[in-house]
Formats: C-alpha cells, structure tokens, sequence
C-alpha cells in the first residue's frame, strides 16, 4: 500500500549550476534495499542525480527515485509491501486465485512470471513509459539468445524493469523487442560504465555478496545456484573496475542476507544505515576535488 503520510518535497539542489552526480544501483535480490539509505543520504544533502543507471534490483529502485520518490517514501513504501508477509500474500492473491497459477507462470521455480508480479508490487508513482520520469534513467538486462547486454532508455518501464530482474531459475525470461531477456546484473552487476559523461561525480553501489560459509555442510541447490551467480557478477564487476572504476564505490554490509530475504527488509535497511555518513563525507571530498580542478 502507499504511504498514507503527505509525500515529502525533494530538496534541490544547492547550486543548479554546481557539480553533477550520477547513480549506478547493482544487482542482489533483496540485498539490494540497501541502495534505500544511498537515496536518503542523496536527499539529505539535497543532491538529485543527473542520470541513474541500474541492474535487476538497482533498476526497480532507481525506478522510484527517477520518478520522483524520496528515500523515505521508497522505504515506507518498502516496508508496507515486500517487507510484511500479510501483504505480501494478499498483493499475490490479489492477481486471483483461481487464475494466480497461470498468471504466475506456474508455481515451478523458474517459471514465475516477473512481469505480472512486479505489476502487482510497484507503486502507483510510477509512470508506464520511460518518458514520464523526472530523472533519466538507463535499465540493463541481459538478452540470453543475443549473448550480450541491452540497455533500455524507452518505451515501457515495467516490461523494461521485468527484463533487468529476472533472475535465471527463479523467473522465466522476459520478452522484450522481440528478443528473451534475463537479469541484467548477469553482464553488468554495477553499470556505472553507462553513466559516463553524464555526471562530475559517478557513484556505483554494490550489492552482489558473495556465498557465506554456514555449519560446515556443502551448500543446497539453490544456494549453489545464487552463490556461483554471485561470484561470476563479482569477477565482472573487478575487471571493470581495473579498466575504468568509478568515483565512488560503496559495498553496504548486507552480504549476510539472502537473494529472496524481502522479509527482512528492516534488518537489511538498519544494517546499511552506516553507509550513510560515509557517502556524506566521501561526496563531500569529491566535490571539493571537482570545484578545485
């Protein structure tokens, strides 16, 4: 459901004619509502991006920041949605219970259609085509037959959005333009590469994780699955930054939760609240190198 408080104003900028920024969110499932406080900190200094990049998670939530939404009503809208079971389960029985089998795709792993249920999740404030964003914003997938990856700037958001999150073996691949799309965080977990010369300032958020050891058991089938997604992003995202790293590279705490932890949302956003002074004062020093030069 939608906040039921007054939607806040978005500060301006200090200086329209100052230093720009740009936003890169990543790819981690639910890990990634730790780009949440990034967007708060943002709000706190009064700095809205020029242009905001994103891979499967990174994209819904950059989604919400291009189209208006501060940080805090992304995550009151958060917590009221994925981060409650009950509404969690009345949002996916609200597709119909005697059709929600076939509009899910089936209840097989891998068969879920994202689509349908992100049309189920998404908050009202976003607008149906790319056009309608107050923030120009970049949604990366990756095209499975075409091998490489696509960048979306145009045309539908939530099919563009369905595209960039359909994480394999979970959701069943996502038409778009003709061509089957998978998760975009597959080729380009932090897509901070597409934010060049957009901004002064680049800021990439990295929330891929890695497999965390357990009680000494081999890991399940699942867990194999996400944990060598994770360590494949992460041999990605570590050669890119050798070529070209960005400005600034933040890595929230949250490499303990899970790809489907949305249930604990609070814990996550409590657990990447630190990130917050630390992007402050590494922003700070960014400006003073931009205004210097």
């Amino acid at each position: 459901m939608e906040s039921e408080t007054t939607p806040a104003t978005i500060p301006a900028p200090a200086a329209a004619s100052g230093p720009t920024l740009a936003l890169a969110l990543g790819a981690g499932g639910a890990r990634g509502l730790a780009h949440i406080p990034v967007i708060e900190a943002l709000d706190e200094m009064g700095i809205r991006p020029a242009a905001i990049a994103g891979s499967s998670i990174g994209a819904i939530i950059g989604a919400g920041m291009a189209a208006g939404m501060t940080g805090r009503e992304i995550r009151d809208y958060t917590l009221e949605t994925v981060g409650k079971r009950s509404v969690l389960a009345n949002r996916l029985w609200s597709l119909g219970p005697a059709t929600m089998r076939d509009a899910l795709g089936g209840f097989r792993l891998g068969q879920f259609n994202l689509e349908r249920i992100l049309g189920a999740f998404l908050p009202e404030r976003l607008p149906e085509v790319f056009s309608g964003l107050s923030i120009p914003l970049k949604v990366v997938a990756t095209d499975y037959f075409g091998q490489t990856e696509v960048v979306c700037e145009s045309g539908d958001l939530l099919n563009a959005l369905a595209a960039s999150a359909a994480i394999p073996a979970l959701f069943m691949p996502v038409r778009l333009g003709g061509r089957f799309m998978i998760d975009g965080g597959i080729y380009n977990p932090v897509p901070y590469d597409h934010l060049a010369g957009t901004a002064d300032i680049v800021i990439g958020v990295d929330v891929i994780g890695g497999p965390v050891a357990g009680d000494g058991e081999p890991p399940n089938r699942i867990d194999s699955l996400f944990g060598a997604s994770q360590l494949m992003m992460q041999a990605n995202l570590a050669l890119k930054q050798k070529l070209s790293p960005p400005d600034i590279l933040l890595r929230p705490d949250v490499n303990s939760y899970r790809v489907l932890d949305f249930l604990k949302a609070r814990q996550i956003l409590d657990a990447a609240e630190a990130l917050k002074d630390d992007l402050k004062r590494r922003i700070e020093v960014r400006l003073e190198d931009v205004v210097r030069c």
